[in-house]
């Protein structure tokens, strides 16, 4: 079954909004820990999620596609 705004993961469902929930939480984390280094991978990681919850839901998008355009070569 596909929906809208979720990825399937093996046979879990993860939708957009746990993704987004994860990233919140990695963004958090970020600002409370002094290692820049570690506030820096986490701070990628939680883009890394933001990616994949906008893949989601353009993967899903039911909306029609425009059709395929051949210009003719000039003579």
């Amino acid at each position: 079954m596909h929906l809208p705004g979720v990825l399937q993961w093996g046979s879990k469902m993860i939708g957009r909004l746990y993704l987004a929930r994860q990233a919140t939480a990695l963004l958090r984390f970020a600002s409370s820990t002094r290692n820049q280094q570690l506030a820096a991978v986490l701070v990628e990681k939680a883009a890394d999620l933001k990616s994949l919850a906008d893949e989601t839901m353009l993967s899903h998008d039911l909306s029609p596609r425009a059709p395929d355009v051949e210009t003719p070569f000039p003579r």
